[in-house]
């Protein structure tokens, strides 16, 4: 990593922090810049400041060990209009097709996504990547390591279930049945589940 002065540390931050979403830990930000901790609480302190002297939309939020980007509570009305605007946000059917294959024989690989759907699926796992609707689960064992993927952290939120038996007919459903058997039950299932809403 290039040499950090103060500025680059608080760009730095700044980036990551709304890159992540969520709380990151002081001491991984040190790691990550080799800077000690103390000039990250410092350069976080001058961030927040700035936020706040400056009525921005964000602030800067310092929660035991960690820090997080959040909106202002000035602009909250704002937000909340946002977040109900998604509310009503469907997935498309090739995307729950896709969805629907993963979530009932994961791990598999893209490749094997394709197979079952017998289309393309590159830009479909990529869209459901960016969601958090499915995640990298390692790579398999083969030439090329292909990427191996498994439902994401968002899925059982997403889809209102508790937890993956939930799913329709997923007893039913086995690794070593034929592809034509899985491409008619996921076929049966996709229409009552396009009327399921995202709520992200």
């Amino acid at each position: 990593m290039p040499e950090t002065d103060k500025m680059n540390i608080e760009n730095a931050i700044e980036a990551m922090l709304f890159a992540c979403g969520e709380p990151l830990p002081i001491a991984k930000i040190s790691l990550i810049l080799t800077v000690s901790e103390d000039e990250i609480v410092s350069s976080a302190y001058n961030l927040k400041q700035y936020y706040e002297e400056n009525n921005r939309g964000i602030k800067l939020v310092r929660m035991e060990d960690s820090l997080q980007l959040c909106s202002s509570e000035d602009f909250s009305d704002y937000v909340a209009l946002a977040k109900e605007e998604r509310k009503g946000l469907k997935l498309s059917r090739a995307a729950l097709e896709a969805l629907a294959v993963v979530a009932y024989l994961q791990p598999l690989t893209r490749a094997q996504i394709d197979d079952v759907r017998g289309v393309d699926s590159s830009y479909t796992v990529s869209s459901l990547l960016e969601k958090g609707l499915i995640e990298i689960a390692g790579h398999l064992d083969a030439p090329g390591r292909p990427r191996l993927y498994k439902t994401g952290e968002n899925f059982l939120r997403v889809m209102g279930m508790e937890n993956l038996n939930e799913l329709p007919g997923l007893a039913d459903i086995t690794a070593s049945e034929s592809l034509e058997d899985l491409k008619e039950k996921i076929s049966a299932i996709e229409e009552p589940a396009e009327q399921l809403s995202m709520n992200i």
